[in-house]
């Protein structure tokens, strides 16, 4: 391989491992980006494709807490379903893993010592719906309820299927407790890590708004508009769970690293994983490195319910990572594709309506 060939990292989003993935997943995330990682090789790219199994978040809980084993359980299962399933299709990665090693654990840890340590990220106590029948905080997939923002009515407690807002659980309309169906949820108040994401907001405008004309329409019109109503806010990124990564910082050993926060960080880890099995533990750097090579491209493929994750929250952690004596490259390009859907509604392996 010519050492000027380009650089071309394809990030692919990273799947939950609680269940088996359906045709709506493999024709929107996974045979994209392998039919263009080979397209890319064909014409003399170096191309670097990685993913891996999401195994944190309250998707990989609420499965384990269905069929009634430990998440270590359900991550072994599904994880080694996606990969024979991949093999079958012809899908092919460089690096193909999971955010549970230690690897994606020291990756995660790092990135937010930097963000706390330029002041990315402050400690501030937080409003959050309780379910006192099942004794437990109810965070992100374990509340459910009406959007403020569309009305659909099977919003999650984080974000919007429909319409693909982010909000604070708080502001559901009539939420409801997915571990009891209790509506009567009380509310009390607890200590969380959040990122500073009105820091973020001007610099964001500035890197969205010069060369982008490639990208697709409806992921930058979706983009910019978020970020011009100038509304970004500090997001928690710990959660009161068990399950998950821990929190790098003394005080806080029952908290854990909120799974969005540390599931974008499997771009950079992967690489990371992919360099130290290839026996050059810095080779990373060709793809990641803004000092090293600022030409490369990363391309995040991705379904449309993960545009904020990608265009937003991500770009703004590696800008906040890069403040420092290091840089990091910023997605080129984030393919976001519409949801295939069945019977006018969203595939979807958590509520049951799939074709595997």
């Amino acid at each position: 391989m010519s050492k000027s060939a380009q650089k071309i990292l394809v990030g692919v989003a990273w799947p939950y491992a609680n269940g088996e993935k359906h045709i709506g997943q493999i024709a929107g995330a996974y045979l994209p980006p392998d039919i263009f990682a080979r397209y890319q090789r064909m014409v003399g790219a170096d191309v670097l494709m990685v993913s891996g199994s999401d195994t944190h978040g309250t998707p990989v809980t609420l499965q384990a807490e269905k069929e009634g084993v430990p998440p270590e359980t359900v991550i072994e299962k599904y994880h080694l379903l996606f990969v024979e399933g991949c093999l079958k299709m012809g899908i092919t990665f460089d690096c193909y893993t999971h955010t549970d090693t230690q690897n994606h654990w020291d990756v995660t840890h790092k990135m937010f010592l930097r963000h706390l340590e330029y002041k990315y990220l402050y400690t501030d106590t937080q409003r959050q719906l309780f379910d006192a029948q099942a004794g437990r905080f109810l965070a992100d997939r374990y509340v459910e309820g009406t959007c403020p923002f569309c009305g659909y009515e099977d919003a999650r407690g984080d974000q919007c299927d429909n319409c693909g807002r982010l909000y604070d659980a708080l502001e559901l309309k009539n939420p409801r407790s997915k571990l009891t169906g209790n509506t009567d949820l009380e509310i009390r108040e607890t200590e969380h890590f959040f990122m500073d994401m009105a820091k973020m907001n001007q610099p964001l405008l500035d890197w969205i708004g010069h060369g982008k004309e490639h990208w697709r329409p409806n992921v930058l019109n979706f983009t910019r508009g978020q970020l011009e109503l100038r509304e970004l806010r500090g997001r928690p990124i710990t959660r009161d769970i068990e399950w998950g990564i821990t929190v790098p910082v003394a005080g806080y050993e029952n908290k854990r690293i909120y799974v969005w926060y540390d599931a974008v960080i499997g771009y950079l880890s992967a690489a990371v994983e992919w360099a130290q099995i290839s026996g050059n533990d810095e080779a990373w750097r060709e793809w990641w490195d803004a000092d090293v090579n600022p030409d490369a491209q990363i391309y995040n493929f991705i379904g449309k319910d993960n545009i904020p994750f990608h265009t937003i929250i991500w770009p703004g952690m590696l800008q906040a990572y890069s403040v420092g004596d290091e840089h990091l490259n910023l997605p080129y390009d984030v393919p976001a594709n519409e949801y295939l859907t069945i019977g006018g509604e969203q595939f979807s392996t958590s509520r049951g309506r799939v074709i595997g």
